[in-house]
């Protein structure tokens, strides 16, 4: 019979969070595969726990996910763990787990600390809905076209930042979006300098700026969704610009152009094409 492939939440900073379930099963497995041996170690010493450790990390995973799948179809149990919190949340080990299911090898999830539902559940923002984000691009360029594209997004979204790149995420964040919009800035959950801060997008950005503390550690950054607008149709100067588009154009590109210039949903314009186009 094939092994067990078990997904194991490790302690995003505080190491009494992690439960005996996870501890046991670090315990028992024949291999642990880590994305940091080096970090995972500690941690494995803190709890007695001294299994095979192998190294599981972005540059070698989709190589090191075969092997481990051939110890796995071998009738070994793998655990797999990252450096912190939830793996494969912005860590390594999708290829593992998708190779694994491929295989027909049975994947359980250990769950546990996570960074992204820490910071959720003290941010104060609605967590209806949410949107995850991961880590943003690197170039400011790249981050104000990423803002850009959910300057109108009204669920709660959330991404991981780095030390060296908040205050300038959060001024480019400043440059597209409201300076009013509320956002929460949650760095060193669970570790003794924990700060969670909630306030305008200017108050925050400032904050950051004048204090060093606020530019160290692990950063989770959530924004506040857009509110919601009004469904109030299309307008008179709607339908004038959708009508003479499509003079030119198809009913399709038509919408579509209209919905540009306009900001109208493209399923409403297409429909209204159509009525102009059976009228005439």
């Amino acid at each position: 019979m094939p092994g067990r492939l078990y997904v194991v939440a490790t302690p995003i900073g505080n190491l009494a969070d992690f439960s005996q379930r996870a501890i046991s099963i670090l315990q028992q497995v024949d291999v642990i595969a880590a994305e940091d041996t080096r970090h995972t170690r500690l941690l494995m010493q803190h709890h007695a726990i001294s299994n095979k450790l192998i190294s599981l990390h972005q540059h070698n995973e989709h190589k090191s996910s075969v092997g481990i799948v051939a110890q796995l179809l071998d009738g070994q149990d793998v655990a797999l763990v990252s450096d912190a919190g939830t793996p494969l949340l912005s860590d390594p080990g999708l290829p593992l787990v998708q190779l694994a299911r491929e295989h027909g090898i049975k994947v359980s999830p250990i769950p546990g600390a996570c960074a992204l539902i820490a910071a959720l559940s003290a941010a104060g923002l609605p967590l209806t809905r949410f949107i995850f984000e991961g880590f943003l691009p690197r170039t400011g360029s790249a981050r104000r076209a990423f803002f850009n594209e959910r300057v109108h997004e009204t669920s709660t979204w959330v991404f991981y930042e780095s030390s060296h790149r908040i205050e300038a995420a959060l001024q480019d964040m400043l440059e597209v979006l409201p300076e009013d919009r509320q956002v929460v800035v949650a760095r060193e959950l669970t570790k003794l300098h924990e700060t969670i801060v909630k306030d305008s997008l200017a108050q925050v950005s400032q904050q950051v700026h004048d204090d060093d503390n606020m530019r160290k550690g692990e950063f989770v950054v959530i924004v506040e969704g857009a509110e919601e607008k009004k469904d109030e149709g299309l307008t008179e100067e709607d339908k004038r610009v959708l009508a003479v588009l499509l003079k030119e154009c198809t009913v399709k590109t038509a919408a579509a152009l209209a919905a540009e210039i306009t900001g109208q949903r493209k399923k409403r314009l297409y429909q209204a094409a159509l009525d102009i186009s059976a009228d005439d």
